[in-house]
């Protein structure tokens, strides 16, 4: 029998909590620890959507990457939608764990599958906090044929970026917003910065720094990670299905 704690366990081995950032709410959100897990549901958030998914699924769990509870909730009613979600969840006897900060920082989370999938090895962190990753290709390509790769790799619609100028060849990643660290980027040596949630001003900045900056949108760098993080869970509880979410998609789209 596979619990819900045991899941927490293995996921805290993979993720440990101790890495996630002071303003975060990772960990086990609600649910009965020992209540035995047949199915399970992996999905980036946690919307309406997805907790219908999984009532229909039949899951006793559903494992996110963002946290449903991320500011103290007063209440839990029907009538604000974090709560009602909150509500249906545990009307329908589903728990929840939420992986965030911790999973953007641990080996092989987010960060590492997102630069693995641009096709370059992690070789450190970007920043101090340990999270993002810089890596170098095994040859340098052409910018336009570096794009083409991050849409396909990552399943994007379409990409958001500015030209600095040179080939593709030291690259830094940070999954979800990273605009923050692009300075960091620059002065480690990077060519190439791919995150997301960027700002007008900060186009601007990375073009001075001849920087290329290339914003393939908060979904699809963090995305990535749900299904290798099913495929380990499943390795790991053989006697659990675990199924990553067919409802959830981008919430941006492109015309």
């Amino acid at each position: 029998m596979t619990s819900i704690q045991n899941i927490f366990d293995e996921l805290c081995r993979i993720a440990p909590l101790e890495l996630q950032m002071d303003f975060d709410n990772a960990g086990f959100q609600f649910g009965r620890a020992d209540r035995e897990v047949h199915r399970a549901l992996l999905s980036l958030d946690v919307t309406d959507e997805v907790a219908e998914e999984a009532r229909v699924l039949g899951a006793e769990l559903i494992v996110s990457h963002h946290p449903l509870i991320f500011s103290p909730l007063n209440s839990v009613c029907d009538t604000e939608a974090v709560q009602r979600r909150v509500l249906f969840l545990i009307e329908n006897g589903i728990g929840l764990i939420s992986m965030h900060t911790n999973l953007d920082i641990a080996e092989d989370g987010v960060n590492d599958v997102l630069i693995r999938l641009l096709g370059a090895e992690p070789a450190g962190a970007l920043d101090e906090d340990g999270c993002g990753r810089i890596g170098t290709l095994p040859e340098s390509v052409p910018l336009d044929a570096f794009l083409k790769r991050c849409k396909e790799m990552l399943g994007a619609e379409g990409l958001r970026y500015c030209a600095g100028g040179k080939a593709v060849s030291r690259i830094a990643v940070m999954g979800g917003a990273g605009a923050g660290s692009l300075e960091v980027a620059a002065a480690k040596g990077c060519d190439t910065y791919v995150t997301s949630d960027i700002k007008y001003h900060q186009f601007q900045r990375a073009a001075e720094l001849g920087l290329t900056l290339i914003d393939a949108d908060h979904f699809y760098t963090e995305n990535p990670v749900i299904p290798e993080l099913a495929r380990r869970l499943s390795e790991r509880f053989p006697d659990v299905a675990f199924h990553v979410s067919e409802r959830h998609r981008a919430c941006i789209r492109f015309a």
